[in-house]
């Protein structure tokens, strides 16, 4: 089989809208400059101040009645699932049906889920079954579930989301274990930190799983989160986003911001993205690896300066 992909592009803006008036201030900018999306990260702990996803994306949709809004990537197992598929229900209704949920396991702060008493070693599995979950209470039907983590029996849960059998799901990670649930279970494929080429590697993979589980897909979603930042040249970049995913990660990021993200001048950024379309992403998440006080300006020289560039 061949993952049948989009054939048109999409432009997202991973933010944080810790405010009202940040709220406002996001969504008024990704109107004006035309993106597709915006998208937020979730950590119950992390090494910088980070807010839930689902309430900031509650906000926003309340503003725009157009932008996608989605979770890059929300960490199911540290969650309940059954109480989780009754929150993102409800969210898809509020945001009229424009919900993207990106899923993953996280895992690189393990005291978080030593926090909310979640062995770290079960979290894929708890995520492969979480899905399941979500997938039968999303129905709308009277349903059973006799998992390891989340049994239930007779339960109907409703309203049902706006979308039928509820916002697609698309997973992250780049495990092979991972890259196998992406294909077996997910409508689409978020990734971040990984080259072009391991991109085109990876839904190889994704497709092998899928033909092995017998799966018929009209269509696959294939995303990209993208550290980039555009400057005077690639090093004055490099140096800029080494700081601050030092910073965000709370360990070396040097080696990997040269390897990963898209830096330097508007055509050199345009590159690696045009890299990244031909490897099969068709959603961008941009993620302005700057100052906050510059993340805003960043985004907008992306739309100016390098959009007219991307084929």
């Amino acid at each position: 089989m061949t993952l049948p992909l989009a054939n048109d592009m999409r432009y997202g803006w991973m933010t944080s809208m810790d405010s009202a008036a940040s709220v406002r201030q996001v969504v008024a900018l990704a109107e004006r400059i035309g993106l597709d999306s915006l998208w937020v990260g979730d950590h119950i702990a992390f090494a910088v101040p980070i807010m839930d996803p689902l309430l900031q994306l509650a906000q926003a949709a309340v503003l725009s009645d157009r932008l996608l809004l989605g979770t890059s990537v929300y960490l199911l197992p540290l969650r309940h699932a059954v109480a989780v598929a009754k929150q993102v229900a409800t969210l898809d209704r509020l945001t009229s049906g424009r919900l993207l949920f990106g899923v993953g396991v996280g895992g690189e702060f393990p005291n978080e889920y030593a926090a909310c008493g979640v062995p770290v070693k079960e979290r894929g599995a708890r995520l492969s079954e979480g899905i399941e979950v979500l997938r039968k209470l999303w129905s709308g039907a009277r349903v059973s579930h006799a998992g390891r983590f989340y049994p239930f029996d007779n339960v109907q849960m409703l309203p049902a989301p706006l979308q039928p059998g509820g916002p697609p799901i698309w997973c992250g990670g780049r495990s092979e274990a991972a890259l196998a649930r992406a294909g077996r279970l997910a409508d689409g494929y978020v990734s971040y930190v990984v080259t072009p080429e391991m991109f085109a590697g990876f839904l190889e993979t994704i497709e092998k799983s899928a033909a092995a589980a017998k799966r018929e897909i009209d269509r696959f979603d294939t995303a990209h989160l993208l550290f980039f930042r555009i400057d005077n040249s690639f090093e004055t970049a490099w140096d800029v986003a080494t700081e601050h995913l030092s910073e965000r990660y709370a360990s070396d990021f040097r080696g990997p911001a040269k390897k990963y993200c898209a830096l330097g001048r508007p055509e050199d950024v345009a590159a690696r993205i045009n890299a990244f379309r031909e490897a099969g992403v068709r959603h961008l998440i941009l993620d302005a690896v700057s100052p906050p006080g510059e993340r805003q300006a960043q985004i907008e020289r992306f739309a100016s300066e390098v959009l007219p560039l991307l084929r």
